[in-house]
């Protein structure tokens, strides 16, 4: 099995379940191709719109999963209430502007109010959301209130930072700048002391993103 078979099953999995019409996805690619003034029938092009299309059912998968499904009951009782922190998780992302990438890391923490979540779940939670057309700030808030809304912690705060192709590959073309958002709840909101702990947590040794 060569390395495209590969990927076209893996995506053909989730099929059923994308919600994205992949017949008209080829159409539509092939339709851009034509409109660039390519010529599709050549051998580099010819599977390109059934690559590209089922390629999407995998980068856009975030739409259909279900962050209740994801937890999955990894939700524990426990006495803590000092600050949990997942930092550096990688995310990539399409921009709903260009649809061109952006890409960077996701910071997380929560004060916990009598439960807490398996550590692999909050990536998870963090790819549901970047796995759609996006804009940075709303993905931040979506991620922050879903964690909020699972746990009903103390607090909560997320921190992402991002490079984006749209900004390095045409435009402006500042291949250095990157975008920080972030969303505070909570005590990381009301308490100055709580959130300088979480930011200066993840200055530490945090080194800067590359592509």
């Amino acid at each position: 099995m060569n390395g495209l078979d590969f990927d076209d099953d893996m995506a053909e999995e989730g099929f059923s379940e994308s919600g994205i019409d992949v017949p008209e996805a080829e159409k539509a690619v092939l339709h851009l191709i034509n409109a660039l003034g390519e010529k599709p029938d050549r051998d580099g092009l010819k599977n390109t719109p059934r690559r590209v299309a089922r390629m999407y059912l995998e980068l856009l998968r975030g739409y259909h999963d279900d962050p209740q499904k994801i937890v999955n009951g990894a939700l524990f009782n426990i006495t803590y209430d000092e600050m949990v922190i997942v930092r550096d998780i990688e995310f990539y992302s399409l921009c709903e502007h260009h649809i061109l990438p952006f890409l960077g890391r996701v910071h997380v923490a929560y004060l916990p109010a009598g439960k807490v979540i398996g550590l692999s779940k909050i990536p998870r939670i963090v790819d549901i959301y970047a796995r759609r057309l996006q804009v940075q700030e709303r993905m931040t808030r979506q991620i922050a209130d879903t964690i909020q809304e699972l746990l009903e912690p103390y607090g909560v705060a997320v921190v992402v930072e991002g490079l984006h192709l749209c900004s390095m590959m045409r435009g402006v073309k500042k291949h250095g700048a990157r975008m920080t958002t972030s969303a505070m709840l909570g005590s990381f909101r009301t308490n100055p002391a709580t959130r300088q702990e979480f930011l200066d947590n993840i200055s530490r040794g945090a080194g800067p993103l590359k592509i």
